[in-house]
């Protein structure tokens, strides 16, 4: 029996352990940006895969279909141009991903006015404009792999279980998806992981009572070693996801808020921003000199490449010279001190990669996964 994979914690043993489904394709190893054994799918399931039910029972969902806020179009611009400064000015830059992004490809997110859970407690069914399969990864998507590959990101941390990060090419041991990725499945007794050409069918988190031997959870360090959060399209409302960005608040950092909603850490936020995730990124990309690349289907990356240069830093506009908000300098990278934490068992897309080659990395070092190539026979 297979189960998805967890972020860094080890799950529940099951010795009956069998091959995945002749559905299920293995990772493909390396390290460049190929598109290795990921299969795009033919005759993809043509029905909307029930969201809510694929999750495991959640009773505390919080607020849900709050207003939606939008900045003047001039106030838009400024807040992107100063959020460029920022990422420029900072030396270890992690994102927080939520639902948010993924909406442009057609997945509805949870709490916005016609989000999963808003609708379920009107008693409706959320509208889905494509199936899982077919959803491509937004400009957002892509952003992010750009801004990866010229070491303006360090770390990604999703609370996104559609898959569309591992899709875009966006390298898995720089990626934690905190929920699970539901096209990937782990042999809980060989460690091999599968990328699925349809959906897994059940995501989940599943206390096992033991304590992880890893130092900290990848997520979690990269935030305390981070001078710069930045969420997008996620309220920060599901524990303990949502308060991962406040540990870089609490080592001196700085946070910055991309969402439409009001989030639960608002008042954390050094600068907010009210706008579509996707015209803020198209902005931001601007301001940074770079370019967002397109899709050209999907894409396993095991691990980052050495980043590419840096474009030129960001021009001051002449409006803004007198700016205040930047002057001050970003706090340099804190140390973090390891803790033992809880065991899970939860799906998710964990790194299949060996040890990490640069040093500044937040991937703590542990063995490589068995990574196979070849398809598993019908």
């Amino acid at each position: 029996m297979a189960h998805a994979p967890g972020e860094g914690r080890p799950g529940t043993k099951d010795e009956n352990t069998a091959p995945p489904s002749s559905s299920s394709h293995p990772i493909s190893g390396g390290s460049g940006r190929n598109k290795g054994n990921f299969i795009v799918p033919v005759g993809a399931v043509r029905m909307s895969v029930n969201y809510a039910a694929g999750l495991s029972p959640y009773a505390d969902k919080g607020k849900c279909g709050l207003p939606e806020v939008f900045d003047p179009p001039e106030e838009l611009e400024q807040k992107v141009w100063e959020l460029a400064q920022l990422i420029w000015q900072s030396s270890s830059v992690v994102f927080h991903t939520g639902a948010g992004i993924s909406t442009a490809s057609g997945i509805p997110d949870f709490r916005g006015p016609h989000g999963v859970w808003t609708m379920e407690e009107r008693g409706l069914a959320p509208k889905f404009d494509t199936t899982f399969e077919n959803a491509q990864p937004t400009k957002t998507h892509m952003a992010l792999v750009q801004l990866e590959r010229v070491g303006l990101l360090r770390f990604l941390v999703s609370q996104n279980v559609d898959g569309l990060h591992v899709r875009s090419g966006f390298p898995r041991d720089k990626l934690a998806e905190l929920h699970g990725n539901m096209f990937v499945e782990e042999c809980v007794k060989c460690k091999t992981q599968y990328v699925r050409d349809t959906v897994v069918g059940s995501m989940g988190l599943k206390p096992t009572g033991r304590l992880c031997t890893v130092a900290k959870s990848r997520g979690l360090r990269a935030c305390r070693s981070a001078d710069l959060s930045i969420t997008l399209g996620t309220s920060l409302q599901i524990r303990p996801s949502g308060n991962l960005p406040l540990a870089t608040k609490r080592r001196g950092g700085r946070l910055v808020i991309v969402n439409l909603q009001p989030t639960k850490h608002d008042r954390h936020a050094d600068l907010r921003i009210h706008g579509y995730v996707d015209e803020v990124m198209t902005r931001l990309m601007k301001h940074l000199g770079l370019e967002i690349p397109a899709w050209d289907g999907p894409h396993v990356v095991e691990r980052a490449l050495p980043p590419l240069p840096r474009p030129p830093a960001p021009k001051l506009e002449p409006k803004e010279e007198d700016s205040p908000q930047l002057d001050s300098p970003v706090p340099a990278s804190p140390k973090q001190e390891p803790t033992a934490e809880p065991c899970t068992q939860h799906n998710g897309s964990g790194p299949t990669s060996p040890k990490r080659e640069q040093p500044d990395s937040p991937a703590p070092h542990r063995p490589p996964k068995r990574v196979k190539t070849e398809v598993v026979p019908s």
